[in-house]
């Protein structure tokens, strides 16, 4: 039985629009004054919200950043269709009615203190969540790898955090990571200045391929982003032994696991089984699902 004590924590909230960034690639930060859902929220975890009045039918959008002590939340989401263009005209100072936080989030172990996070696209948000988790916690050493096939939502950075097994070149950062001490490096096929020239994966096999075996028992895999990188993602783990944990991206309607509408099929001990992305996951074990 999948537990579900986070059902307990979910919220409803009017969140306040505190700022709202539009960036290159259909990109947008917005920022929610949401005290009760900033409290309990953990990486991997998402609100699900109503873009405008015009539309009640919700949008699940992952957590990006929180501010406990200030009372916010942060959500970076692409525009795509008509629910996030109509959240993407909404101002500073309206409501938002916010469902949240949902979903399992990540589980840490502390057998693994090298946790290789791995976010494409808009799964970038997840890992910075967790990488600001991990942050400080001496007990860890994260690697953030981040990928984008638009301008990324940040200005990259050259990296002062020297990453072994990687080629010098292969320098960019993003300054928020940077900023925290988490080093990270950024891949495209874009050619952005010193990106990675290829995918996530590619980059992160290079990474492992330099480790010596005690140092791979060391690591576990975190990702999120498009199926296609979350199923090269499962096999990156399985080709070298290492536990993968990856959060879904689906279409959800009530959001809340009343709908079963967001269902994907699982491998479990017992053999296959329906399990939903919203509060069966969004997190599950790469092996369960790919």
């Amino acid at each position: 039985m999948v537990p579900h004590n986070h059902r307990n924590t979910i919220e409803y909230s009017d969140g306040t629009i505190l700022s709202h960034h539009h960036l290159e690639g259909e990109q947008h930060l917005i920022r929610l004054q949401a005290p009760q859902i900033a409290a309990t929220a953990r990486a991997g975890s998402f609100v699900h919200l109503t873009v405008a009045p015009s539309l009640p039918l919700r949008r699940p959008l992952s957590i990006m950043r929180v501010d406990p002590t200030a009372g916010w939340i942060e959500i970076l989401y692409k525009r795509l269709g008509e629910g996030t263009t109509l959240l993407s005209q909404r101002q500073i100072g309206e409501k938002i009615s916010l469902l949240g936080p949902i979903g399992n989030g990540f589980q840490l172990n502390r057998d693994r203190p090298r946790p290789l996070l791995l976010g494409g696209g808009v799964g970038m948000p997840p890992m910075v969540f967790l990488a600001d988790q991990l942050r400080g916690d001496e007990g860890y050493h994260p690697l953030v790898i981040l990928g984008s096939e638009v301008p990324f939502p940040f200005n990259p950075q050259p990296s002062a955090i020297m990453v072994s097994g990687l080629e010098p070149e292969v320098i960019a950062a993003m300054p928020l990571l940077e900023a925290w001490g988490v080093p990270s490096r950024l891949t495209s096929n874009q050619g952005f200045s010193g990106c990675f020239s290829g995918y996530v994966p590619d980059l992160a096999r290079i990474w492992l391929r330099s480790l010596a075996p005690e140092q791979l028992q060391e690591v576990e895999i975190f990702s999120c982003g498009p199926e296609p990188m979350l199923e090269a993602v499962a096999h990156l783990a399985r080709e070298f032994a290492l536990p993968c944990q990856v959060s879904l991206e689906e279409f959800m309607a009530c959001g809340v696991g009343g709908c079963a509408g967001c269902v994907v099929e699982v491998t479990t001990t017992k053999g296959k089984a329906m399990r939903r992305v919203c509060v069966d996951g969004p997190v599950f074990a790469a092996a369960e699902v790919f």
